[in-house]
């Protein structure tokens, strides 16, 4: 949002606002396997770049005013921030998030992660500032992504990653018995990591004092590797 920023020229706090057009639900996907292999010495590459998936509504600051709220954390004193990054007016978005994964042939999909946009102890005033503070540009239409947000409790981790616990510890995907089919059992699928076939569907929701507000769904079909020749 906002005019393009110069070369060489950092955004500070108190400007940062005028370069922030709103907020969607954005999946930065990651293959996990991968990443863990190229990560020494390359660092995450070819692990990170092939998709992002977002909502389809771009959600402006001016929209989410009514629910401003402050973080988690409730202050930032752990650690306490450089002063180029100190935000005088710390705080968050009450934002409910949910994650779900619907496995190839299921009718409906099975919630694995439930968090609030309020658990980044970063705001995204911050994330913006700290990018521009060497001098990065900034143009209207850029897209950033926050990272994982999760909570403290294991249903509000945001990632395969962190709910198999590096893929240690399966995770359940709990379906209730569905109305009317023969076999008609509720049923635990079991998960690490996304499988081919997976559909993964990420949501954001508003809710206070009788006002609520959608972010839509940020949803992605895991598709089978293309064949090496």
């Amino acid at each position: 949002g906002g005019a393009p920023t110069e070369l060489g020229e950092p955004v500070t706090m108190a400007e940062v606002e005028d370069h922030i057009f709103g907020l969607v639900v954005m999946n930065d996907w990651s293959a996990r396997d991968i990443q863990k292999w190229e990560y020494v010495p390359l660092g995450p590459f070819g692990s990170k770049n092939f998709g992002t998936t977002i909502s389809p509504w771009v959600v402006t600051l001016d929209a989410l005013e009514p629910f401003r709220c402050p973080t988690s954390a409730g202050a930032q004193d752990d650690p306490v921030p450089q002063a180029y990054i100190q935000d005088p007016n710390y705080g968050s978005y009450d934002i409910d998030l949910t994650v779900a994964i619907q496995p190839e042939g299921k009718s409906t999909p099975a919630t694995v992660c439930t968090s609030n946009f309020r658990n980044l102890y970063w705001n995204a005033k911050q994330m913006v500032v700290h990018h521009t503070v060497t001098g990065c540009n900034l143009n209207p239409g850029d897209l950033m992504g926050s990272g994982t947000i999760s909570g403290t409790e294991q249903d509000s981790f945001g990632s395969c990653v962190e709910l198999s616990w590096g893929g240690k510890n399966p995770f359940a995907l709990n379906f209730t018995a569905e109305e009317g089919a023969a076999d008609a059992e509720a049923e635990v699928v079991e998960r690490r990591f996304l499988v081919d076939g997976d559909n993964v569907i990420m949501s954001g929701r508003c809710s206070s004092n009788g006002l609520s507000l959608g972010f839509g769904t940020a949803e992605g079909i895991v598709l089978p590797a293309k064949p090496q020749v």
